[in-house]
């Protein structure tokens, strides 16, 4: 099996695929591929490991419709359409439970940083303005006892949770489609509506996958039914918030504070305003960057190709009703 690779991975997976006996390529310029040149170079390639945010629709998948697995080197596929890949008896693998410690403490950092005012802080300190000091200047909100609202209560939600309780005590209010017992055995979380969820939190933190209906979720209206004095915090998607809906909320002081891992765009422009508020912190995109979570993930990756290499089903396919497809 050859395999094309859309970046440079981690040695952990390199080391699966030579072990394995199996050919690969990885993209080695510092920029994305084209949707077309990476058809062109999948139409010489057995199966294709996409890392990022490869645009993976019903024009790549008909035009590369030979490959026998696509492994996306992450938790979330959402820029794959998996109901055609489905269609054409493609199995998409991902690398789900080993991100969620990770992000989890990146969301707990985005947390911190928002409250303390710590990046706008640390500019200062740049710009030499660490000068007179003004006990009631660009003051920080305290956590302890606080309500942690988590839109979407999985794994790295619950992780987030664990932390926020065992740190400073915080009650844990969610919102899911269904009950997380775990969740409210070992934490007292509590499952609410969505409108208790934004009346109540003080720190709403997004955990959840971006699907068509959570797409555009946190808009002014939703914002709006924040408290103002809360901290929106997100590193689930991107797309799950509306940017200027939420620079809007912070300038009108609908909410206190935002702490982003995720953008909408990805990447955020430099001249965007929200990096200059204080009680802003962004992150580029860092919730699984730690030399463990992202050998573990490149792990998962290999194994899949591996499994399909060998006629095996993936160990983490995302549709594994295409083994199920009539003949």
């Amino acid at each position: 099996m050859k395999v094309f690779i859309t970046r440079l991975i981690p040695e952990e997976g390199i080391r699966i695929m030579k072990e394995a006996g199996i050919e690969f390529t990885q993209w080695t310029e510092r920029r994305d591929v084209p949707q077309q040149e990476l058809i062109e170079i999948c139409k010489n390639y057995d199966a294709l490991i996409s890392v990022g945010q490869d645009n993976i629709n019903k024009k790549f998948l008909n035009a590369c419709s030979h490959l026998k697995t696509i492994a996306q080197m992450a938790v979330g596929f959402d820029n794959i359409d998996i109901p055609e890949a489905t269609r054409l008896r493609i199995p998409i693998g991902n690398t789900p439970g080993v991100l969620s410690n990770a992000t989890a403490d990146v969301a707990f950092l985005l947390m911190l940083m928002v409250s303390r005012k710590a990046i706008f802080m640390h500019k200062k300190i740049i710009r030499g303005e660490w000068g007179f000091y003004e006990p009631a200047d660009n003051l920080g909100v305290e956590l302890y006892g606080k309500t942690l609202g988590i839109f979407g209560l999985g794994k790295i939600g619950y992780e987030m949770a664990k932390r926020c309780t065992h740190t400073f005590d915080m009650q844990i209010i969610y919102y899911n489609r269904g009950n997380n017992v775990m969740a409210e055995r070992e934490l007292r979380a509590k499952k609410v509506s969505m409108d208790v969820l934004l009346a109540q939190s003080d720190v709403l933190s997004v955990h959840t996958s971006l699907t068509p209906e959570t797409k555009g979720s946190f808009n002014l209206d939703v914002f709006r039914k924040m408290k103002k004095n809360s901290i929106f915090i997100n590193t689930a998607r991107g797309g799950i918030h509306n940017e200027l809906d939420l620079l809007k909320a912070l300038r009108e002081k609908m909410i206190w504070g935002a702490g982003l891992d995720v953008t909408n765009p990805e990447p955020m422009s430099a001249d965007n305003p929200l990096l200059e508020m204080p009680n802003v912190a962004v992150l580029p995109h860092i919730g699984s960057a730690t030399l463990e979570t992202r050998n573990a993930m490149a792990a998962l990756a290999s194994l899949n190709i591996v499994a399909a290499s060998r006629g095996e089903r993936l160990p983490h396919a995302v549709n594994p009703e295409v083994y199920d497809l009539p003949d």
